[in-house]
């Protein structure tokens, strides 16, 4: 009364048998099993090897086998179980047989059984009534301690229902079992050879036995390599959802079950979407997303946590999704995101559903800055997978605020080259939408004109931030707020291209325009004079920009008070100031004090703390105490790459410094290790021309040229810490 003939194939899965085995020993009562797992994974194969290995050791074994796919099917397989047990009654069209069924098996003389259920995946089936006119299911069960009943499902949920504990949790192959059965199927043998692409296409199989059996029989069917099957897996999506949607002969499953990768688990959705609703929403939004650590906080919010927590659960029940990140966030089944997806598009759903994934992006992202960079973080390979997808319109609201707030984040976590693609996107989509003019334009060119600074392209940075600040001269007048900003810009790109008299021209416009219209004491008049002292200081005009820093430290100690992060800012910028003056004693009694404050109120992994110690750092060496500057220095990078990654801006800084250090120290070796680590880092992030760059490789060949016997001017700069 099995369907199937045994798998010749089967392969591993023997801790599993083992474990079915001993659970199936017990003998006082029925006892009963679950087996449960990602559909695909081989549940009904399990069952079946146990049942041909259990036939082999004791002939007199009754086996039945109930596929539960349906309400028809299962009455179907009872009705023919019946017959062969030669139950009296079964001929009569009206008779319950489920019930004659259970009496039989349940009574002394049914000898030993094994009652199996395939695809008992339908909770509803099994605790509702299976028809008016009968009970329930599950109350038709037959009782004994000669027999054992095993049931396959996907839905975890449904197998502690039905077993209780004793359920055997079935995932994907190990990569060895992946290979003995990738050996198994494949006909040209000569294929395994080349255990790159066998790892490789394992891998992207998600050792999934049934993806791996329909890969090889396509395999075989087109005479083709692992590795052309691997070019196959990285068309674009839809082309991949048609290669696993090629359907295969497979003996071992039921003729009308859709075999093929991109379908099993049609049906699964179907009952989710029925039975919990909550849990097929979550589902639909975590494919519009990337696969992997989707932050349960990036879920839109749920009408209570209890329905979250079973919708969550249900996913879980499923084998769809798995926890991650001590409960904190989830994978999703990088297959079944794929059918997923390819499930919404069917239902024509993708596109609606991306939108509200993005909608959900742009709001969680709508307050990053450093106190939740660790949140705002986890949701930016996110928001970069739901912007690659373009299934919105661009000039959607929403996706227009993702990309701007998308690109933000990437500067604020120094990805300046990165941000370069999201805020032209924005620029070309307001010139279209808007026009060239619009304010919403000139302000996605300043940002995009930002990374160009960020990046040391000042010419590049130039050209944008000159055609900003025209048009806002000519739309707002030369006084506005926003012009006076635009000036300020391009004063600063000046100031980095070495242009002083340029940058001081506009900078004292800036100050004096700012000091009329908005008074001495307004915060941009202060920002505005703060920026004039760094050209003056770049000048090497230090009483200049020692006098404006000194009435923009007071100012601001007044207004803002002697603890707020502008007036920290201030004091060390006049700190750099005393610095460049050899003013040591001076710049390290500022320092220190900006440094306390900053580890008081911002905490010490704040990049403004870290700055903090660099610049101190940058003090102890030039005092002659270069085992302080080297502790600082170490402690700088390390926190550094650790908060803001090994690759952001300012941990090269502190690696380019901690170089100059250890060089001063005389400990070339490592100078020269570290300098070299910075100089690659640099070229790759800042790039070859970026004055950064420049200077990192000038102290790198001094210091090979000379052997490190040298303590010249070039080879002892580091950079300034902002």
């Amino acid at each position: 009364m099995v369907p199937f003939e045994r798998n010749l194939s089967f392969t591993g899965r023997e801790h599993e048998l083992r474990g079915l085995r001993q659970a199936l020993s017990t003998g006082h009562q029925t006892t009963k099993v679950a087996i449960t797992g990602l559909g695909g994974v081989g549940k009904t194969q399990l069952a079946l090897e146990l049942v041909y290995r259990i036939k082999a050791e004791q002939q007199n074994y009754s086996v039945i086998w109930i596929p539960a796919t349906s309400k028809e099917s299962l009455e179907q397989a009872y009705r023919n179980a019946a017959g062969q047990l030669g139950i009296s009654g079964c001929e009569d069209d009206k008779a319950d047989v489920k019930k004659l069924v259970r009496d039989h098996l349940s009574s002394e003389n049914a000898g030993r059984w094994l009652l199996v259920f395939d695809n008992a995946d339908d909770v509803g089936m099994w605790m509702d009534k299976f028809a008016p006119e009968s009970g329930r299911l599950i109350d038709c069960l037959p009782r004994s301690s000669q027999g054992s009943i095993i049931f396959t499902t996907r839905d975890k949920k449904t197998a502690v229902k039905l077993a209780g504990r004793n359920v055997v949790e079935l995932s994907e192959m190990d990569e060895a079992g992946g290979k003995q059965l990738l050996e198994k199927y494949l006909v040209d043998q000569n294929l395994l050879r080349s255990q790159e692409d066998v790892t490789a296409m394992l891998a992207r199989l998600t050792y999934l036995p049934l993806a791996i059996v329909q890969a090889t029989v396509y395999i075989n069917a087109n005479g083709i390599s692992l590795g052309d099957y691997l070019s196959l897996l990285d068309e674009q999506e839809e082309d991949v959802i048609d290669l696993l949607s090629d359907d295969f002969e497979d003996e071992g499953r039921y003729c009308d079950v859709k075999n093929p990768v991109a379908t099993t688990w049609l049906i699964s959705f179907d009952q989710i979407r029925r039975r919990d609703p909550l849990a097929a929403d979550y589902l639909s939004f975590m494919a519009c997303v990337d696969a992997k650590d989707i932050p349960k906080s990036l879920l839109p919010p749920g009408p209570s946590r209890k329905k979250v927590t079973d919708a969550m659960g249900t996913l879980q029940g499923y084998s769809f999704i798995a926890k991650r990140s001590a409960d904190s966030a989830v994978n999703i089944h990088r297959l079944v995101h794929l059918a997923t997806r390819n499930w919404l598009r069917k239902e024509e759903l993708l596109r609606g559903w991306t939108g509200r994934a993005i909608a959900r992006l742009t709001e969680v992202l709508g307050d990053a800055g450093h106190d939740n960079r660790v949140v705002w973080r986890s949701y930016m390979p996110h928001a970069y997978y739901t912007l690659g997808s373009r299934l919105t319109s661009e000039d959607d609201e929403d996706t227009l605020d993702l990309l701007r707030k998308y690109g933000i984040c990437l500067c604020y976590d120094g990805r300046y080259r990165e941000a370069e693609e999201p805020f032209e996107r924005v620029m070309e989509i307001c010139k279209t939408k808007l026009g060239a003019d619009h304010p919403d334009t000139l302000s996605s060119m300043a940002n995009l004109a930002s990374t160009y600074w960020y990046q040391g392209r000042w010419e590049e940075a130039e050209k944008l931030e000159v055609q900003v600040l025209e048009t806002r001269k000519t739309k707002l007048g030369a006084d506005h707020p926003d012009t006076l900003s635009s000036i300020a810009n391009l004063a600063s790109t000046y100031r980095n291209q070495g242009r002083w008299e340029e940058a001081e021209k506009l900078g004292l416009q800036v100050m004096e325009t700012s000091k009329t219209k908005l008074g001495a004491d307004h915060l941009d008049t202060l920002t505005s004079m703060a920026n004039l002292a760094s050209t003056y200081r770049n000048q090497g005009r230090w009483e200049e920009a020692e006098k404006l820093e000194v009435q923009v430290i007071e100012t601001f100690k007044t207004k803002l008070g002697a603890d707020h992060p502008d007036t920290l800012s201030s004091m060390a910028n006049l700190a750099s100031t005393y610095r460049y003056q050899g003013r040591w004693e001076e710049a390290e009694k500022l320092e220190v004090q900006v440094l306390e404050t900053r580890k008081t109120k911002l905490g010490a992994d704040h990049p403004d703390t870290l700055s903090s110690m660099a610049n101190l750092a940058s003090t102890y060496r030039n005092q002659g105490r270069r085992e302080e500057a080297e502790e600082l220095g170490v402690q700088v990078m390390e926190t550094s790459s650790r908060v803001l990654g090994v690759e952001h801006p300012d941990t090269l800084t502190s690696m380019n410094n901690l170089a100059i250090t250890r060089e001063s120290q005389g400990r070339l070796d490592e100078a020269l290790d570290l300098m070299e680590q910075c100089v690659q880092l640099r070229q790759q992030i800042l790039g070859p021309d970026h004055p950064y760059t420049v200077s990192s490789i000038s102290a790198l060949r001094i210091w090979e040229e000379a052997g490190g016997h040298i303590r010249n001017e070039t080879a002892g700069i580091s950079d300034e810490q902002q």
